[in-house]
């Protein structure tokens, strides 16, 4: 079986930089990915626990600011990473169903470190107000110091952690 390429990721790099400038152009604004998923919560909050809602202040101040949160310019912006992903698979042919591991790690370990990383990058992106699309990524494009200090947090607490998670890929 051959290995199919991946993108060049110089190339990737620029066409990154291309969506991001088409974002500000459409929409006024960068990219994320937190915000979307704060809305998806939110809004499914608001739909099992109505009362819940408007009871505690971090829904009702968000809910206030944002009286239709699925109608987010970052849900729309997520749900087409989401259809961009699956299209890009099916016409690359690497459309299937894997854990990316390393060869001594079982599936379960592996799902169980990537669900920890996730909600571990899931406060952090709440506390650092973004993620690294939008605090990073876009922070970075229109020069703002937090977007520099951001992705040199990220970028350094990887390196630093690397050696205690190494053994999930080698």
């Amino acid at each position: 079986m051959t290995e199919k390429k991946y993108m060049n990721p110089y190339a990737g790099g620029v066409l990154l930089g291309l969506v991001l400038i088409v974002a500000f152009w459409v929409s006024g604004r960068g990219l994320g990915a937190s915000g979307a998923v704060k809305s998806a919560i939110v809004s499914g909050v608001k739909t099992v626990a109505p009362g819940h809602v408007e009871n505690t202040a971090y829904y009702k101040d968000y809910m206030e600011t944002h009286p239709k949160p699925m109608y987010s310019w970052l849900v729309f912006e997520m749900m087409g990473v989401l259809v961009g992903g699956f299209l890009s698979g099916a016409i690359a042919g690497r459309l299937k169903f894997k854990v990316e591991k390393g060869p001594n790690v079982t599936n379960k370990t592996r799902l169980i470190f990537a669900v920890i990383g996730g909600v571990f990058f899931g406060f952090g992106s709440q506390l650092g107000r973004g993620c690294t699309s939008g605090s990073a990524l876009t922070g970075m494009s229109v020069l703002s110091v937090g977007g520099f200090v951001t992705m040199a947090g990220i970028f350094g607490t990887a390196f630093a952690l690397a050696y205690f998670a190494r053994k999930l890929w080698l």
